[in-house]
């Protein structure tokens, strides 16, 4: 019997695990749509790209360092 690399027998460790599931595809699938969702739906709404206005790194610090101070003042 010839010995495999280890990540050869990692990966085909997995792989028999995932065959033989039934339960556990299904929980996978609910994850990934999760994360889709929080990764990527929420940001669109939630987290607007305020700095791609900017177009030089220049103009970015000075937006960020300038609201930083303003929030920080009470």
């Amino acid at each position: 019997m010839t010995r495999r690399s280890v990540p050869v027998r990692i990966y085909r460790f997995y792989l028999e695990g995932f065959k033989n599931m039934k339960l556990g595809k299904t929980l996978w699938l609910i994850i990934l749509v999760k994360l889709f969702i929080m990764f990527f739906v929420l940001r669109l709404f939630f987290f607007p790209r305020v700095l791609g206005r900017y177009d030089t790194e220049e103009q970015k610090q000075e937006h960020v360092s300038q609201e930083l101070i303003q929030r920080a003042i009470p």
